[in-house]
């Protein structure tokens, strides 16, 4: 039995649902809503890309090292952008959340938290992790903020670690998040989500 079996989150009016091809047209779509593909800190696909990509998260998920979504609307059932959990490690109970991302229109509203919430509750409530981490581009300070929003503590730099699109090589920041620290951020989280103030994504 896999680590993460397929299962469909939904909160707040946002649907995660297993990424799969019939999403492709979608994520297109999405990355297209703002020409994402060319920050310069991410990794969002081009349109034209969206099937290696897709394809290429699937394989990782046959190998048991990656598991992504596809962030869904429900009121639309346009498809946002996609986030998910990567480098799982089952025998200690760690799971990364990352390869996130959504469609400029999506950004800076409650998609970010709520999608985080939910991978979070199903990260430590559901598949008892013991630790949650994060890692982003030491030059994506937006990235940087809204992780340390969630309570998440800085672990460090991984100096020189892993290329860039456009062949620079980045340095990596590293986040955790233990599980004796998620009731405090849960209800952080809430908290955020009832008053309206959201995290950037």
């Amino acid at each position: 039995m896999a680590f993460i079996e397929p299962v469909t989150l939904s909160r707040n009016g946002i649907r995660l649902e297993p990424l799969a091809f019939t999403h492709e047209t979608g994520l297109a779509a999405a990355a297209a809503d703002g020409q994402l593909w060319n920050i310069r800190v991410g990794s969002v696909p081009e349109p034209h890309e969206t099937h290696s990509y897709i394809e290429h998260a699937l394989d990782m998920r046959a190998a048991g090292a990656r598991f992504a979504f596809a962030v869904v609307d429900e009121a639309s059932d346009a498809v946002l952008g996609s986030t998910g959990y990567h480098d799982i490690v089952p025998d200690i109970q760690r799971v990364e959340i990352g390869y996130t991302w959504y469609r400029k229109s999506a950004q800076r509203t409650h998609v970010n938290t709520t999608c985080k919430l939910m991978l979070l509750t199903h990260a430590f409530e559901t598949l008892h992790c013991a630790v949650v981490g994060w890692r982003t581009d030491c030059y994506n300070h937006a990235s940087q903020r809204a992780i340390e929003r969630l309570g998440a503590h800085k672990d460090g730099v991984l100096r020189h670690h892993k290329r860039r699109r456009d062949g620079t090589v980045r340095d990596t920041v590293m986040y955790s998040m233990m599980a004796g620290e998620w009731p405090e951020a849960k209800a952080q989280l809430l908290y955020l989500l009832e008053r309206g103030a959201h995290p950037p994504a």
